[in-house]
């Protein structure tokens, strides 16, 4: 079975390996999400991580909603909610709970707060998205409230300076660090005020210079087991959200939860050495940096 960690102060454990549906949503029907969603639930993943079909997920809840009709108390559930007002993202969470076919979700995020979308004042002031998700857990829709997001670290610095939270999902990978740097940033913060923190785009995110939707990512396959290292021998990390839409993509990964070693520090230096390069190539790919 695929390891877990604790996930922060929550007092839950996940699977080391989370699935990121996004892919799945846009390039799977039903009976083949189900099946890939069913395979890497049994063989321990627990934490499933999804969102509407708007912030490009496709079809990822509905999927997950015949599956979660089964297999919910399985299942640690995560879904966003990206809209800066409040009574928008209450509606937004309500939509995301009928799709899933469930009455609660396990985590719900803040979601992008780096984004243009996502104005702080609007998003954490009054009737604002947070204070909304923050009503919502009271009211049993979500267990807990996270703040996720690809760029901008500093708003998260005051975010977490100023607001409370269960969870940071970020975009956090040996190239980015170069460039976003929340490992270094705003992570460590997180970890003081012992928050669960999850890593997304550990290959950096799909390469939007290829044709084949969500098929590559934009860091090559050569440096995928030392990035998945990297990513979960971080202080505090959890879980890694990795996007498979296969079973090639799912087994490979299952391989690289259950055989994890820490980077060292060997391997660290080399690391830094190539990320830095990389970083120039790539440059601010997700999202302005302040």
């Amino acid at each position: 079975m695929v390891p877990t960690r604790p996930l922060g102060k929550t007092g839950e454990r996940i699977s080391i390996l989370g699935f990121g549906t996004a892919p799945s949503g846009n390039r799977l029907n039903l009976k083949k999400a189900i099946d890939l969603y069913s395979e890497a639930l049994d063989m321990g993943v627990t934490y499933f991580d999804t969102a509407p079909s708007f912030a490009g997920y496709g079809r990822a809840q509905n999927h997950l909603g015949y599956l979660l009709k089964h297999r919910r108390k399985e299942i640690f559930l995560v879904t966003k909610c990206w809209e800066a007002e409040g009574d928008a993202a209450l509606k937004l969470l309500q939509q995301n709970l009928r799709e899933l076919q469930t009455d609660y979700v396990d985590l719900v995020f803040v979601h992008s707060i780096g984004s243009n979308k996502m104005d702080f004042k609007t998003v954490f002031g009054r009737r604002g998205c947070y204070e909304t998700m923050m009503k919502a857990k009271t009211n049993g829709l979500a267990r807990f409230i996270g703040f996720s997001g690809h760029n901008r670290p500093a708003r998260f610095v005051k975010a977490l300076r100023n607001f409370q939270a269960d969870v940071l999902l970020n975009a956090v990978n040996f190239v980015d660090r170069h460039t976003y740097n929340f490992e270094e940033t705003v992570w460590p913060l997180a970890s003081r005020l012992k928050m669960g923190l999850i890593a997304m785009k550990i290959f950096g995110g799909e390469d939007k210079t290829e044709n084949i939707k969500l098929s590559h990512s934009i860091m090559s396959a050569e440096y995928h087991d030392l990035a998945f290292r990297y990513a979960l021998s971080i202080p505090g990390i959890a879980s890694t959200a990795i996007g498979m839409a296969t079973r090639v993509e799912l087994h490979q990964n299952i391989k690289r939860a259950k055989t994890f070693k820490p980077i060292t520090p060997l391997e660290a230096n080399r690391l830094k050495k190539i990320g830095q390069q990389l970083a120039k190539n790539w440059g601010p790919h997700l999202g302005a940096v302040t």
